[in-house]
C-alpha cells in the first residue's frame, strides 16, 4: 500500500527515531509499503520517518539490489565529496551537499541478521542521507545558512504542500503545441 510521503515542515521529520525492537509481520508490511511508495515516487531511498513512522529503519535501491537497514549505524567514513542531492520530502529541490565519500555501515536485515556494507558513490550518499532522517536531520541542514535563506520561498512552498517539480501536464501541452 502506497503511503503518503511527509514534506518539509511536518514535525515528524524533525524527531529522532526509536530503535526497532521486533522484526515481525507488521514491520515486513511497513517495509513492503515503503518500497512501493519509494518506487512510485522514483526515489532511491526512503526512511520510515518520511512516511510518519518513528522507527530506525530505511531502505535503499540504487539499481543494484534493494536493501533494508534496521537500526543502522555508520562505523567509519573517509574522504569528502560534494554532490547534488534531492529528497522525496522536498519534491523538486536539489542542492549540493558535502558528505564523506566512503562509508562502512552496519545494520540488521529483515531476517534479523546483522550485516556490514562498504559503500562509495550513490550508495554511500544514500546511506548517509537516510540515516540523517532517523536523527531528525534533513539535507538542507547540511547546506550553508546563507543558501537556506536564498531558498526560503521554495521551502515555504514545499511546507505548504507544493512541489517544485515541473508540471508534467504543462510540459506535455508545450510539447504538443
Amino acid at each position: 500500500m502506497k503511503r503518503r510521503i511527509l514534506h518539509y515542515g511536518e514535525e515528524p521529520l524533525r524527531q529522532e527515531s526509536k530503535p526497532v525492537t521486533t522484526i515481525d509481520d507488521d514491520l515486513r508490511a511497513l517495509v513492503k509499503d515503503m518500497f512501493e511508495t519509494m518506487y512510485q515516487a522514483h526515489g532511491v531511498g526512503l526512511a520510515a520517518p518520511q512516511v510518519g513512522v518513528n522507527l530506525r529503519l530505511f531502505l535503499i535501491d540504487t539499481g543494484n539490489a534493494p536493501m533494508v537497514f534496521i537500526n543502522p549505524e555508520i562505523v567509519k567514513t573517509s574522504g569528502k565529496e560534494i554532490c547534488e542531492e534531492g529528497c522525496l520530502s522536498f519534491p523538486g529541490l536539489r542542492e549540493k551537499v558535502e558528505r564523506p565519500a566512503r562509508v562502512i555501515a552496519r545494520a540488521t536485515d529483515l531476517e534479523g541478521k546483522e550485516f556490514e556494507v562498504q559503500a562509495d558513490g550513490l550508495l554511500a550518499r544514500a546511506i548517509q542521507h537516510e540515516l540523517d532522517h532517523l536523527d531528525g536531520v534533513l539535507f538542507i541542514d547540511r547546506i550553508s545558512k546563507a543558501r537556506r535563506i536564498q531558498l526560503k520561498r521554495d521551502l515555504e512552498r514545499i511546507a505548504a504542500g507544493e512541489s517544485l517539480e515541473p508540471d508534467d501536464d504543462a510540459d506535455q501541452a508545450d510539447e504538443e503545441a
